[in-house]
């Protein structure tokens, strides 16, 4: 499965691939033999709307109409979309109607929590509009986080009726002997549903971890053209394909379909000045903090901004202490970012839970789901001891929401922008609206080719230009005299 469109840039861009790059290429990688595209996450929806002011369902409804054969994938995040609060079941029931209709034919599923009862309203509407239904387990480690764990976990799965089970690790935190473990004993508790592995390459191991996991008998795995894959995100497609056809297996993918994302993402990333992915060197520390690459860097920039970039290291071993403190949480969305608010706010404050955020008394309070495991007491007092703990402890069921909000902006909206005015404060929505609808016709992500070839001729050590289109090369122009003119 292709992560370029999704995971590949919110992992090395901040999320900020607009839709004009991808519209391009989409046709091409429609052909390339993907399993699946994944696409759109509640992240892809924010970054869309705050920052791009672009339409996330007019982007899921554009490269629909590119994309004809393979299956656009979407991530569903629990019971919340873009921020921590839990929404009421009429909204995450209108969010995977909505992101069917629109053309999503494949939903990821998790919890950060593993607690698979947030997920079941989930999975039942998913198959009822027949979208093909992926339960993600969140590779963590700790002391509860065994192979036991992950196997009565698959089976919760496949029990909810899920048609396949992804061992996700965001974190790069998979090494080739655990996955000798984990990937036999999931499978045993599938039986004969498909499974897939998505590892991110922050240790460097990600592919070794892949290369053990092929032969283990793993039917999908989760890579990203090589220009957007490596470092904090996923290995590269070229690469895996190539290793798993060295092993025997049957991989479907057009090299030259390959060759061609790579070419037009290089480009593009070039022309936008936009990192390329680049390989890492293994660090052990990243077992000990256990943070995911996209979220590291966010420290980093969050930390500089406040003038304390230079005690980096000190935030990563209170995130340690914190996080095991909270009962050993999954270090992926949102309880990952959790575990680092409380760690940034008793590095800078120098008291240890002097101040406590909202979501972690929430968290405490079983407002997200069961803890994993039990939080350390002298923590739980301290947090529970907050003023806000009495007014959560009071915890009321949710009210439906989607038609108050229907309502309130004048009762004709559609349900897409229902969702939107869920998701986002009223001036994101209003300045994504004012910005009008995309026009990709009208935007070149590359440096356009008449620029480049006039640029070319320009050069006096450049005696002909030659353009190659499926594998037929021809000349365009030529110097008859190195000292002429050129000829365009």
């Amino acid at each position: 499965m292709d992560v370029t469109l999704r995971d590949g840039h919110q992992c090395l861009w901040a999320t900020r691939m607009p839709t004009a790059m991808m519209l391009p290429i989409a046709a091409r990688m429609d052909t390339v033999g993907f399993k699946a595209i994944d696409l759109m996450g509640a992240v892809q929806f924010d970054a869309c709307v705050r920052y791009l002011r672009e339409d996330p369902w007019e982007r899921i409804r554009l490269l629909r109409g590119l994309v004809q054969r393979t299956p656009l994938s979407g991530l569903v995040r629990s019971k919340s979309l873009v921020s921590f609060n839990l929404l009421p079941d009429d909204v995450i029931d209108l969010w995977v109607r909505r992101l069917a209709a629109n053309g999503i034919r494949r939903l990821m599923m998790f919890d950060a929590l593993f607690d698979l009862d947030n997920l079941a309203p989930s999975i039942r509407t998913a198959k009822e509009v027949g979208v093909y239904v992926v339960g993600a387990l969140v590779y963590s480690l700790s002391p509860v986080h065994t192979d036991f764990l992950f196997v009565q976990k698959a089976r919760e799965f496949v029990a909810l009726g899920v048609d396949a089970v992804l061992l996700k690790d965001p974190s790069g935190l998979l090494t080739p002997e655990r996955v000798r473990t984990l990937v036999p004993s999931i499978r045993s508790a599938i039986g004969n549903r498909c499974l897939e592995i998505h590892s991110h390459c922050t240790t460097g191991l990600a592919p070794i971890c892949y290369v053990e996991a092929i032969r283990l008998g793993v039917d999908c795995v989760h890579t990203a053209i090589s220009p957007l894959a490596n470092g904090p995100s996923l290995p590269p497609t070229e690469r895996i394909a190539l290793f798993a056809r060295r092993m025997g297996r049957t991989v479907a993918l057009d090299t030259a379909g390959l060759e061609g994302m790579a070419t037009h993402f290089r480009g593009a990333a070039v022309a936008a000045k936009k990192p390329l992915g680049e390989p890492v060197e293994y660090d052990p520390r990243q077992y000990e903090h256990q943070i995911p690459g996209g979220m590291m860097e966010n420290f980093r920039a969050q930390l500089a901004e406040i003038g304390l970039a230079h005690r980096l290291e000190e935030v990563l071993r209170e995130v340690a202490r914190v996080r095991e403190e909270l009962g050993y949480l999954n270090m992926v969305t949102p309880t990952s970012q959790l575990v680092g608010t409380q760690a940034v706010i008793n590095v800078v404050q120098g008291e240890r839970y002097r101040t406590v955020p909202d979501e972690v008394i929430k968290y405490a309070l079983g407002y997200y789901g069961k803890p994993l495991a039990p939080l350390d007491p002298d923590v739980l007092d301290r947090i529970l001891a907050a003023p806000a703990a009495r007014q959560y402890a009071r915890r009321e069921p949710l009210p439906p929401m989607v038609e108050r909000i229907r309502a309130r902006f004048g009762g004709s909206i559609s349900d897409e922008e229902v969702l939107l005015r869920v998701m986002f404060p009223q001036e994101h929505v209003e300045a994504m609206r004012s910005a009008g609808p995309m026009r990709p016709e009208a935007v070149s992500v590359a440096v356009p080719l008449v620029d480049l070839i006039r640029e070319l001729c320009a050069r006096r050590d450049v005696s002909a230009v030659y353009l190659k289109k499926d594998g037929v090369a021809r000349a365009v122009g030529a110097r008859t005299d190195p000292a002429s003119e050129a000829v365009p």
